[in-house]
């Protein structure tokens, strides 16, 4: 029996300017779930560690984290095995010719796709030369049968995964055809399982609003060739990135969201992101502007109402305007022939003007 962690795409060095002050402290997590994920590979006895590419953000990073990196993968209790991704590949000048990489004798850095022998366990890494590729990366393997277990090491979009970054693609049977009990893939930041043989781990740590089931490692575990690998993910993640989508029309509405917000557990290690649709009136912007304010508590937090249009049969929002040149082009909004969507978001623009110029 074999047991390995598999885990990819730690994307050290991502910039993060879309959060703002909060960049930095979610940088560092990345590095604290890397500590996690090395961690976790000893407390659950593995024989060594898979990482299926995209380490880090670029070729670009500041050596310093990559020596950082090293440092981390260096401090395994087991041997530790590394293909270079679309984001970090193979080229000259790229993180792998940091001379770091030679201090950490238990870090293999695959740098060409051949077959690499284990005690009763055969690996084929499939390391990235290019940044795209159409061809795929795993097509040169054919696994010989017998008594060793064969793992597949590799980085790409498998056939039919909603990934945005589609290149060196991979057949969904690249496992079965390829004679191998298990292909460990990075590239697609979600756990996610193909068949029984072939594992995206997803992220360590999350990167970005909307990812599913990211923030894990994997726990494989192999009893012998041919044997249906039992895979179990294991936390590591330790920022948490919530999305809300809601569509509110009432201030009841608004007052359900707002509350939802402040029962959220561990602020100060999530990143919020709420996003509304729907109507509101004028005296429904109080209750926004509250939700803003809760949200302000949040490691990072946004609330997004560009998608409120004014309620159409509410009369305040033109009757609330002062008299005067701004009171005229309220009522000819109303009485547009535009598009009402336009008139609406026109009319919600020019009273929130009132109100900045007020305050």
């Amino acid at each position: 029996m074999v047991r390995f962690l598999h885990t990819a795409d730690w994307q050290i060095g991502m910039k993060l300017a879309r959060i703002g002050d909060a960049g930095p402290r979610v940088r560092e997590e990345r590095f604290s779930a890397a500590r996690r994920a090395v961690a976790a590979a000893s407390e659950h006895g593995a024989d060594f560690i898979l990482v299926a590419g995209d380490l880090f953000e670029d070729n670009a990073v500041d050596r310093a984290q990559v020596r950082k990196v090293v440092d981390i993968l260096g401090g395994a209790s087991c041997p530790v095995f590394v293909i270079p991704g679309n984001h970090d590949p193979l080229v000259p000048g790229s993180v792998w010719e940091d001379r770091s990489w030679e201090a950490a004798r238990n870090v293999v850095v695959f740098r060409e796709s051949s077959p690499h022998e284990l005690p009763g366990v055969t690996l084929y890494p499939c390391p990235l030369l290019a940044k795209r590729s159409d061809e795929d990366p795993t097509a040169w393997i054919e696994a010989e049968g017998g008594d060793r277990v064969r793992i597949g090491l590799a980085h790409g979009s498998v056939e039919g995964a909603p990934i945005d970054e589609w290149d060196n693609p991979i057949p969904r049977d690249a496992a079965t055809r390829s004679g191998l009990d298990y292909l460990a893939l990075g590239h697609w930041h979600s756990f996610a399982l193909f068949g029984d043989r072939t594992a995206y781990s997803g992220t360590h740590e999350q990167t970005s609003f909307g990812e599913r089931d990211s923030g894990n490692v994997l726990i494989v575990e192999i009893d012998g060739p041919g044997s249906v690998p039992a895979i179990s993910p294991v936390r590591t993640g330790g920022v948490s990135w919530v999305s809300m989508d809601e569509r509110v029309d009432s201030r009841e509405e608004i007052d359900s969201v707002r509350a939802r917000i402040a029962g959220l557990p561990s602020p100060e290690t999530t990143l919020l992101r709420v996003r509304l649709s729907g109507l509101m009136r004028p005296d429904d912007r109080e209750a926004l502007e509250e939700m803003e304010r809760a949200a302000e508590r949040f490691l990072w937090g946004e609330v997004d109402g560009s998608g409120l249009l004014p309620e159409p049969e509410d009369e305040s929002w033109v009757d609330g305007l002062p008299d005067g040149l701004i009171r005229v082009v309220g009522e000819r909004l109303r009485e547009s022939v535009g598009a009402p969507e336009t008139r609406a978001r026109a009319l919600m623009d020019l009273y929130s003007l009132l109100l900045e110029v007020g305050s």
